[in-house]
Parts: C-alpha cells; structure tokens; sequence
C-alpha cells in the first residue's frame, strides 16, 4: 500500500507566489495497477464561506484544517483589506496551519482588492463591499475579467449600493460603501451562478433588515453549493427558510463565532478516484464525510454508473477500476464542477457518452466545454459541443498537447487522461494551484514514484 502522499506545512507568503507557473508537464502514464491511498486537503467552497461568515461574526473564529491555495489565498487577502485579523495557527495536520479570524468592528473602505481568478472570492466579497465604510475598488486577473458579474452588479443596486462600473455590468467596479445595506425582498436571475445566491445569503445577515432572495430564471445550476452555504449559516446560527424552490428568507442577526473543520475537498478527490478506472486497481481517500453537500460527495453514485466498484469502510472511501468503464448520458447541472474529470473518463468507455445540464460552465476560468472538445480532438478522441453539454465518442488515443487554459480542473484531466495514453503534455500544471498546489506530487505518490 502506497502510504498518503501529502505536502506537509505548505504555507504560500502570497497569492502570487501560490499561482506562480510550474510549467508544461509530461503526464505519467501507469505502468501498473495502483494501490494508492491519497489524503487531499480541505475543501475550497467551505474555506472560503467559512472565512466569510467569520468576518462578520460577533466573535472570533478558528477555521482548522483549511485549504491554503491561491484562491483561499485571495480570499483572505481581500478580508485582511478590508481591516479583518487572520492569524495563522501551527497545526501539526498535513496541509498546514488552522487560521484565526477576528472581524472587525466595520469593515473598513479605502481599498483595492484583486480576486485573481477565484469567482468565490469576486461573488462572496462584493456584497461586503457595500458594508464597508468607504470606497472599494474590485478587479480580477486580465483572464478572469470575462467571469459573470452583472448579476451581482444590478442585484446589490437593487438594494441600494452605490457602484461605479462604467457602464460595463462587469469587472472591475468600484463600490461606495455606506457602512451598511438595508436588505429587504430582492429579485435576481442566477441562472449564470449559484455563487450570485451564496454571496448575498452569506452577507445577509449582515444587512438592516435580512434579505428575502426570490431567483427568476430558466434554471439554477450547482443547486448542492446553495445548500451548501445554507448549512454553512445554520451551524452559525443563522437559519434560512427556504419559502420555496429558488426563495429564500435569511434573518438579521449576526453569525457566531465558531471553530470550525474543513472537510477534505471531495471535488479535488475526483481525478484520483477515476485514476483507478483508468489506470486499474484501486484508490482509497481516507476522511470521506458521511455526510456533505459539496458536489463531490455525489461521486460515489456517479463513478458506480460508469462501471467502477465503490466501497466505504472506516471512514474512507474506495474506488477500484472494473473490466470497463460504460458511456453514459448524464445531467450534471448539479454537479458541473466534476465535469472534466467525467469527461477524462468517458474518453475511453465502451460507447458514447452526453453530459447535458451544464452550459453555465462555458464562464468558468475557461469555456470549459469548447477547451474539452479542443483538448480531446487534439489526442484524438471524438467530441463535440451540445447547445448545454458536450458529446464524447471514444477512439483511439495518442500523444498530443493538452492545453490548460488557465483552468485547474482541466489540467487535472489532461494528466488522468495521460495515465493511458503515453505522450500526453499538459501545458501549464501550475494551474492547479488555484485549488490543490501538491496536485503534481500527490499524483506521482499514487502513482508510486
């Protein structure tokens, strides 16, 4: 049995330094059945919620065993911005320190805060924005500019903030902060992100009167996020009603004060999972939750209908590649993010697969389903793009360039898809420090080497 391949202490000094380019990488292919047990640090949707409703706790809070990668690392440099304390706390886990967060009396204005590429950290901030005692001007990374943002622009005008956008509806922006929103009935259309939805109801507490948040659109993707952000205020005290599908009614009251556990990130756990179904043998994640609503939590169910054989015992969860891995058709709205990882898996099943329900993720770090298709076609599999979805017709693969396209999830799949094909070049594996810095070493551990 392969021991836990972790990066013990990892503590980026910036957010520059936790995205800085690792560069092109010569996927390894498998020379052998795995046996691997692979531990993956916390959760980034639950990091940074729970660094968020620290801030606007009425105490302070310790946040243990936390995602330290660059979007977590965005979202603590915004908080410190707008006058939030985070200490670091040694902690002897394998992902390093817990975190300390002490919120301020206000939130102090007279700032600019760079979200890199993380749409937690440009959604879940700018609501905060409008608490803050003065002018905060928000922006992104040059290719993160494209994220959807008008959404939340006219939401939070609805509810009286003052922001200077320049007629763009977009980033960057910058917000008057009053010190205070009266919140009150809000109409919105999410249908671009649940993180419209988690933003405001994580804020809500937060504002003069509550928020009641009625969605109206065609439909409302990664609905488990929402509910993730739900439970995430009820262990806090805050309790949403949900009034019907797509209404919510969030009191005023401060959030509490907390220690808190991150649960590893079962998303990020994916790519190693389907590694046993293309590689053979097994893969074991220790510390499974019993319970989650993260998306990845639905893996289980979905690695069984393509034909690996899940086991759970101890608290750990199994995957063990079966003699072949089946074509599906799946709607993935609820769980879009794991969709390259499924499509890497789908590249070599016995028949053609859909994957549908998940069109909102062509305004990801990337179109994700356009730099599928590319990426696929250019090792020689078969796929094209549905109107919400795309198609994977499996042929023989070979060697070729897999470009990342500045997207950590699509970096990850090229090097699944590497495991069997010899010769695949994933262009950029830095990405994967959005996420999961010791993705690179994590893989060559289950791997072995």
């Amino acid at each position: 049995m392969v021991e836990p391949m972790t990066t013990r202490g990892y503590s980026p000094t910036s957010a520059d330094a936790a995205e800085r380019p690792a560069g092109r990488y010569d996927a390894p292919t498998a020379s052998a059945p795995l046996e691997a047990s692979v531990e993956v640090p916390g959760s980034k949707s639950l990091t940074n919620r729970e660094l968020i409703l620290s801030a606007l706790a009425d105490t302070p809070s310790r946040v243990q065993s936390p995602l330290h990668s660059a979007d977590s690392q965005r979202m603590e440099e915004a908080l410190r911005a707008l006058g939030v304390s985070i200490e670091r706390v040694p902690d002897t886990g394998s992902f390093g320190d817990d975190l300390k967060v002490t919120p301020p009396h206000t939130l102090a204005g007279g700032c600019t805060i760079d979200s890199g590429q993380a749409g937690t950290v440009m959604r879940f901030i700018a609501p905060l924005l409008g608490l803050a005692s003065g002018d905060v001007h928000l922006t992104a990374a040059d290719n993160a500019l494209h994220r959807p943002m008008g959404t939340m622009i006219k939401a939070l005008r609805d509810l009286g903030v003052d922001i200077d956008d320049g007629g763009s509806w977009s980033l960057p922006f910058t917000v008057h902060g009053r010190g205070h929103i009266r919140g009150g009935e809000l109409e919105i259309d999410a249908s671009e992100s649940s993180q419209f939805v988690s933003g405001l109801l994580l804020a809500a507490p937060r504002f003069d009167v509550g928020l009641h948040l009625i969605h109206r659109g065609d439909r409302l993707p990664s609905v488990p996020h929402i509910e993730m952000t739900i439970e995430t205020l009820a262990h806090r005290g805050v309790h949403v009603e949900r009034v019907a599908p797509g209404e919510w009614i969030v009191p005023a009251g401060a959030p509490r004060g907390k220690t808190i556990d991150i649960e590893p990130d079962l998303s990020n756990a994916a790519p190693f999972l389907a590694a046993a179904m293309v590689a053979g043998g097994s893969v074991t994640i220790p510390a499974w939750p019993a319970h989650s609503t993260q998306p990845g939590h639905q893996l289980t169910e979905i690695l069984s209908l393509l034909g690996g054989r899940v086991t759970r015992r101890a608290g750990a969860v199994t995957v063990s590649g079966g003699p072949v891995i089946h074509g599906v058709d799946l709607d993935l709205s609820a769980v879009s993010e794991l969709t390259p990882t499924l499509v890497g898996l789908a590249a070599f099943a016995d028949g053609p697969s859909s994957f549908t329900g998940i069109g909102h993720i062509r305004g990801h770090e990337t179109d994700r389903i356009a730099a599928l298709v590319q990426n696929l076609r250019a090792v020689g599999c078969g796929a094209e793009e549905l109107p919400d979805g795309i198609r994977v017709v499996p042929q023989p693969m070979h060697a070729g360039e897999w470009g990342a396209f500045h997207d950590h999830r699509l970096a990850t799949t090229g090097a699944l898809v590497g495991l069997r094909v010899p010769g695949v070049v994933v262009d950029d594996i830095g990405t994967t420090a959005k996420t999961m810095p010791q993705f690179a070493a994590l893989w060559q551990g289950m791997l072995g080497a």
